[in-house]
């Protein structure tokens, strides 16, 4: 049995839901946690226990009934809220586009969102089909929109679903207007859904979009850019492929040898647990195809096509590219074409793109998490944080742009092959020429989240002196800086070890990024593995000092 105050509010939950299938599954939860179902009832108590957080990065979680799962009614009282918003702001009539991915219930929440947003006297754009995050985001520009929106959960697990909110300038929402949404989205959540106005006078947008897209990525590739190589590509279920074959035809390079298994969307990820490139297991369809064809190169998208990994033959064999690896090859890519402005990464990313940066007379800076930070720095050339997220055209997509990053890796990948060298040969020469850098990640995947608050709890008041025996100073992040603003992390920075620990913003794990970083040389066998040795010394001394 469940408590009387709960059982009303799932009567009343469930009296506004407008969705049949959320409806049954509450019924079906009340029937059986009514008969003595413990784990039902727990899902019932879970599912109300309070409101589904709106912050930096929208909404994500679950599907399901109640307000701490994805539903159409959170996402009607989050559309009723950013409308509201908009309206404070004096943006009536602003045009608003909304995108969705291929997920469970994307479309339907995005019909509700450009319904309401119709509804308040704004003019949503509504995507007409499933599209990737970052040609949404492009459209903000294109359509001169006052915001925009995307339905997606990225690279979460099946089960999950979210609601991504832009602003004007093309950057994802930050403080404070994140917290003048949430405020607008609990007055809207106060009131019956059935007083939210709706309409459904709102145009479709979709082949114009992108055609735009396809035109301005292609138009990254220099005319006289080698064009011939061999490659391999993933959309990992996601909707991806699609715009990806639109583009790769608008430059020339030949078709990929496509992962049959994954290239079509597929909001149950079949072939993988977690629809995430950076997950154990989840690009070994790809490499198998890369040995097959001899591929110089193999690239996947996550399943919004914001991300980008790239994997290739390094130190002779097949692997996954770190997001450091990737980030700084772009990087020097850019720098030895001469493309000027500033040069950004997330704090828990390697130092060397700063060190790069330097060298070449370009200004640098050091965000926090999250592109939300990285694509509003002023005057930037390209910015790129260690979980796989690129901008490399920030006046177009001022975000991570999993596609327009493929672009620049095919390009790269053509002309080092056109000269007879490889991915690898790059990667050696950059290290020659700035000193190795060797990230690598430490993370905790927890069920109970107090485990994360007690382990930074335990490293602020018992920081560790020492990491691989080289003494450490502890710095925290929640006291911000001049450089940065306040954040829950902790640094721990020596002459060559450096850690940053943080909770995760999107998933219950506690992480740890970790760089050991040695001078130049031309030995480089014997400097990767004298790094090699420091960082497994490292990481098993972070471990413990977390006590997890």
């Amino acid at each position: 049995m469940i408590a009387d105050d709960l059982r009303q509010q799932v009567t009343a939950w469930r009296d506004q839901d407008p969705d049949v299938a959320t409806v049954a599954a509450l019924d079906d939860l009340l029937a059986r946690a009514d008969g003595g179902d413990e784990a039902a009832a727990a899902e019932l108590a879970d599912a109300f226990a309070g409101p589904l957080s709106f912050g930096t990065a929208g909404l994500r979680g679950p599907l399901g009934p109640g307000p701490a799962r994805m539903n159409r009614v959170v996402v009607s009282q989050a559309a009723a809220g950013l409308a509201q918003h908009l309206l404070d702001l004096g943006l009536e009539g602003g045009r608003v586009v909304v995108g969705f991915d291929a997920r469970y219930n994307s479309d339907v929440f995005a019909n509700d969102t450009a319904e309401i947003l119709a509804g308040a006297g704004l003019l949503p754009l509504l995507c007409s089909r499933p599209l990737p995050t970052p040609v949404v985001a492009f459209g903000i520009g294109h359509f001169e929109c006052v915001a925009g929106v995307v339905v997606t959960a990225s690279h979460n697990p099946p089960q999950d679903n979210g609601y991504k909110v832009y602003l004007g300038d093309g950057s994802q929402i930050v403080p404070p207007s994140d917290a003048l949404i949430a405020a607008r989205i609990a007055e809207a959540a106060s009131r019956p859904l059935a007083d939210i106005a709706r309409s459904d006078d709102f145009p479709l947008v979709g082949d114009e979009l992108v055609a735009a897209y396809v035109a301005r990525a292609a138009s990254l590739v220099p005319e006289a850019a080698p064009r011939e190589l061999t490659w391999v590509y993933t959309a990992m279920h996601g909707v991806g492929a699609a715009i990806v074959d639109q583009v790769v035809a608008a430059t020339g390079f030949g078709e990929p040898h496509r992962v049959a298994e994954q290239n079509e969307p597929d909001p149950a990820f079949p072939t993988v647990p977690f629809p995430n490139p950076e997950e154990p297991g989840a690009i070994d369809l790809a490499l198998a195809l890369a040995r097959q064809v001899g591929a110089d190169v193999a690239i996947a998208n996550d399943p919004d096509a914001d991300r980008c990994a790239v994997a290739a033959v390094i130190g002779g064999a097949w692997r996954m590219l770190t997001g450091d690896e990737l980030g700084t090859l772009l990087a020097d890519d850019l720098l030895r074409r001469g493309v000027a402005g500033t040069y950004a990464c997330s704090v828990v990313s390697s130092t060397l793109l700063g060190a790069m940066a330097a060298a070449h007379g370009q200004p640098f800076a050091t965000t926090l998490t999250g592109f939300k930070w990285i694509g509003r720095v002023p005057g930037l050339a390209f910015g790129y944080e260690e979980a796989i997220g690129y901008c490399t055209d920030a006046s177009a997509v001022p975000d991570k742009d999993g596609i327009t990053t493929l672009v620049r890796v095919l390009t790269l990948a053509a002309e080092l092959r056109a000269q007879g060298l490889t991915i690898a040969d790059r990667l050696d020469e950059i290290a020659r020429t700035y000193g190795l850098h060797l990230t690598s990640q430490l993370s905790f995947r927890v069920s109970d989240l107090s485990l994360i608050s007690d382990a930074m709890a335990r490293v602020r008041t018992a920081p560790p002196s020492t990491l691989a025996g080289e003494p450490v100073a502890a710095t925290d992040l929640a006291l911000g800086s001049a450089d940065l603003p306040p954040t829950d992390g902790m640094l721990f920075a020596g002459d060559s070890v450096r850690v940053v620990v943080r909770p995760s913003g999107t998933e219950p794990k506690l992480k740890c990024y970790l760089q050991v970083q040695l001078p130049a040389t031309d030995d480089l066998a014997g400097a990767r593995a004298a790094a090699g040795e420091r960082m497994a010394a490292a990481r098993a001394d972070m471990a413990r000092a977390l006590g997890l």
